[in-house]
């Protein structure tokens, strides 16, 4: 009997580690949500987790991806499986760029350094934001500390707003300039913070305010709380010790603090002012409609973001990846577009691919991941992302990213 036991049974090693130990429990990132979910107190995983309104834009970013089926192409032979491409002029090794996220300490504390300590070993762009809660040079210098990926650089970018103090804004322009940032992400869907009610419901504010749920909640998660104690205050780094801005040091109510910022004014007539104090690429981020995305390519950006930040803004907006056809049917190959919101898998990055984007971008799906493992579980998220993009192309038929076209995929809508 033990001799039949041995030959079919073999035992795992403990794991020592919390980290790998919640990480060998998980499937996907659905399974990261659900442990970010237990990790965080509430109101901190909806501000992650949560959309504006009524969700339904934010269900459909993922929905929308599901509504797409594969039409695979069997017995072609298939070696070496690639999924490498360009991505502003440069190489990297999956079409995949870790999108810019506020307030990315609250889910760990090493927050935007350990994601781009990540990005850098796997050679691929991060956008560090401009509500970040690690400076522009803090972020250069996690990124510069590991030996990078794919092409021997790193891929940094940096998200601005068009705020009404155009000084600040050019200041961290010149710092990211400094720091060899390749490229500004300017995110244009913000004329006015959207409504996202699970924010209102739980009363959040970014850094959280005590209160008496605030400490309950606390107490219901030790970890986080004893994180959250024993690390520096959470403040909007990139700005801190600005009077006129406000550096989010005290407990501020995000939404006005954030509306009173936005300039409702901005035009496109912004790509030119932009170019007046950065020689680097641009990217605008917001983009929701084909008629916008000619005018970008009009106006001589770099590459665009189809995206409606996450569902956090107009409930009902389109989604990113319903976009995607159209956008590129208006612009031809003259314009890079990235899609930006509801990429779940590597199947997902493969029909993106199909439909005519350059390359995704996702936020949430690293922040559940950080949230999860802390770096180790960025690090699984974006494994997870490449091998399910490898896999999807195998069993497609396909070696390269650049055989992937509209042939490989239908809607079913």
């Amino acid at each position: 009997m033990l001799s039949s036991l041995r030959s079919v049974a073999r035992f795992r090693k403990p794991e020592f580690n919390a980290d790998r130990r919640r990480l060998a429990r998980s499937a996907d990132i659905g399974d990261l949500r659900l442990i970010a979910k237990k990790r965080l107190p509430a109101g901190v995983f909806d501000y992650i987790d949560g959309g504006a309104e009524d969700e339904r834009t934010l269900g459909r970013n993922t929905g929308d991806f599901e509504s797409i089926s594969f039409r695979p192409r069997v017995l072609r032979g298939i070696g070496e499986i690639d999924p490498s491409t360009s991505l502003l002029g440069r190489s990297i090794p999956l079409p995949f760029v870790l999108a810019p996220t506020g307030f990315t300490r609250i889910a760990d504390p090493q927050g935007e350094l350990a994601v781009a300590r990540v990005a850098a070993r796997k050679g691929l762009p991060y956008a560090l934001s401009t509500m970040g809660t690690r400076t522009i040079e803090e972020v250069a210098a996690a990124a510069d500390s590991v030996e990078w990926g794919a092409d021997g650089n790193r891929r940094l970018w940096f998200q601005i707003y068009a705020w009404k103090d155009r000084a600040m804004v050019k200041e961290m322009i010149d710092r990211a300039a400094h720091e060899r940032y390749e490229a500004v992400v300017l995110t244009v869907d913000t004329a006015l913070l959207g409504r996202r009610e699970r924010d209102v419901r739980r009363g959040m504010e970014l850094p959280p305010k005590l209160g008496l749920g605030t400490i309950f909640d606390g107490i219901r998660h030790p970890g986080w709380t004893r994180r959250f104690l024993t690390n520096p205050p959470i403040v909007f780094a990139n700005v801190a010790g600005n009077d006129t801005v406000g550096d989010g040091s005290s407990a501020v109510n995000l939404a006005a603090y954030m509306t009173s910022q936005f300039d409702s004014s901005l035009s496109w007539e912004e790509i030119d002012w932009l170019r007046s104090v950065w020689d680097g690429k641009v990217i605008v981020k917001g983009i929701q409609t084909a008629a916008d995305s000619k005018i970008a390519a009009e106006v001589g950006v770099d590459a665009i973001a189809l995206s409606n930040h996450g569902g956090r803004q107009l409930d009902d907006a389109p989604s990113p990846i319903e976009m995607t056809a159209e956008c590129r049917e208006a612009v031809g190959d003259g314009l890079e577009i990235i899609v930006d919101g509801g990429v779940r898998r590597g199947s997902d990055v493969v029909k993106a691919r199909a439909l005519g984007a350059d390359a995704v971008m996702a936020g949430r799906a690293y922040l559940y991941a950080l949230a999860a493992a802390g770096e180790q579980g960025v690090d699984w998220m974006l494994d997870f992302i490449d091998e399910g993009t490898r896999r999807t192309m195998a069993l497609c038929g396909v070696e390269s990213i650049d055989e992937i076209s509209t042939e490989l995929v239908d809607t079913l809508r």
